[in-house]
């Protein structure tokens, strides 16, 4: 079971790193392209295990409603924020401006 876990987060990794600057994804689009849809949970499980490996862009998943709901997970409660908005992400109270025009769906954007 374990290796499962570990496999299904290396897939979450792989996806995320694919992200482009300026653009988010949600845990659900993720779980969903990687054939897991009800496993969005399991995505947020994975990002916060994240922090501890280089270069995955966590601050680049957000929930369905596009807040910041991962930013407690990071070292400093505003690094999200800062990340997204040195980007060109807007964030107003947590949450990003203008959702539909910077998210990024995997299904969408990627080739299985």
């Amino acid at each position: 079971m374990k290796q499962d876990k570990i496999n299904f987060f290396d897939m979450v990794y792989q996806v995320v790193k694919l992200i482009p600057e300026g653009r988010v994804s949600t845990y659900g689009a993720i779980a969903a392209y990687l054939g897991s849809k009800g496993s969005a949970r399991m995505v947020g499980w994975a990002m916060n295990a994240s922090h501890q490996q280089e270069n995955i862009p966590a601050h680049r998943v957000v929930n369905r409603f596009g807040m910041l709901t991962g930013k407690n997970h990071f070292q400093d409660i505003n690094a999200m924020q800062r990340l997204l908005e040195k980007e060109g992400v807007a964030i107003e109270q947590d949450q990003v401006n203008d959702f539909e025009r910077v998210f990024w769906d995997p299904a969408k954007h990627l080739i299985h």
